[in-house]
């Protein structure tokens, strides 16, 4: 049986391959083409295991990404099966994979949900996923002024940036909250805060906003106020967000109608969930899901064994 390491999937795929393969997978769940296993966590001694997974039939997998997380530090690897005979093809670790799908689909978002013309992005966070969306946004995106918000490592962020992406024109600088918000088009908040990071009357009419930091209950970075700005709340899988996404379930009673909440495979499945205003302000709220992990495992798998057959 082949295992992938984290460096191998590095090699194998990158966000060009990630943006479509997750593209592909959000639109088959939404077709009712797919299966999601929503998140099982189990805990005892300070130990956390958490499990999530998908079943692809399209792409001939079945899947399942299971981590633990002790003392705030992840560690993460898949099992993939061959959905049609159920044979193991591969285990794979899954650092790689998880910031590249969380970040991927961030930009699927932004594609899908920005306004028309939107050129500016506030990215809260400098670490593994604020790094990440930075650097996707950068290269997958219309975005060209790219506003970094830290505790630390702000102005060394955006210096990587601008070293990386000068030729494709965009500029990147670290920033206070005001500033950073002050007329832009996406905000992206990828931190640990348990609390809202600013102020929701400070985010411009026609923002989208992905906050996508957090999976827990008890944690959230966007306020009551941006919430019920938002003409539209879209997530990756409902059940799931119903359970752990803190900034809708610790939202005051009537902010969030459920009945109107939508997953992102319907919004690019439909063309009547989208935008259908420059000025409306959209929340994008993401926990991470197993159809991400399974489809990304999958690309890296075929890749591996196209190279090596």
């Amino acid at each position: 049986m082949i295992h992938l390491t984290d460096a191998q999937i590095d090699e194998l795929i990158d966000f060009e391959h990630a943006i479509p393969a997750l593209e592909s997978a959000f639109r088959q769940h939404a077709r009712g083409a797919a299966a999601v296993q929503r998140r099982v966590r189990t805990e005892a001694g300070g130990t956390k295991l958490s499990t999530l997974g998908a079943v692809l039939p399209d792409a001939d997998v079945a899947g399942a990404k299971v981590y633990t997380t002790i003392r705030g530090q992840f560690n993460f690897a898949i099992i993939l099966f061959r959905a049609s005979d159920g044979q193991c093809l591969a285990t794979l670790d899954a650092n790689a994979i998880t910031r590249l799908r969380t970040a991927a689909t961030t930009v699927l978002v932004v594609r899908r949900l920005a306004r028309s013309g939107a050129h500016t992005a506030a990215i809260f966070g400098t670490g593994v996923q604020g790094r990440a969306h930075a650097h996707a946004l950068a290269m997958f995106t219309e975005l060209k002024t790219l506003r970094i918000v830290g505790v630390e490592g702000d102005a060394e962020l955006a210096h990587a940036l601008n070293e990386a992406h000068r030729a494709r024109g965009v500029t990147a600088s670290a920033m206070d909250t005001a500033r950073a918000l002050d007329g832009a088009d996406v905000v992206v908040t990828a931190t640990r805060a348990t609390t809202p990071l600013f102020d929701g009357n400070a985010v411009m009419p026609g923002a989208l906003v992905a906050a996508i930091g957090s999976s827990l209950p008890h944690a959230r970075e966007v306020s009551d106020t941006a919430l019920s700005r938002a003409s539209r709340i879209v997530v990756e899988l409902r059940d799931q967000s119903r359970d752990e996404a803190g900034d809708l379930v610790l939202a005051a009673p009537g902010v969030v109608d459920w009945s109107k909440v939508v997953e992102l495979g319907e919004v690019l499945e439909d063309d009547a969930l989208a935008r259908q205003r420059d000025d409306e302000i959209i929340v994008y709220k993401a926990v991470g899901i197993g159809l991400q992990d399974v489809a990304l495992a999958a690309l890296a798998y075929r890749r591996f064994v196209e190279r090596n057959c």
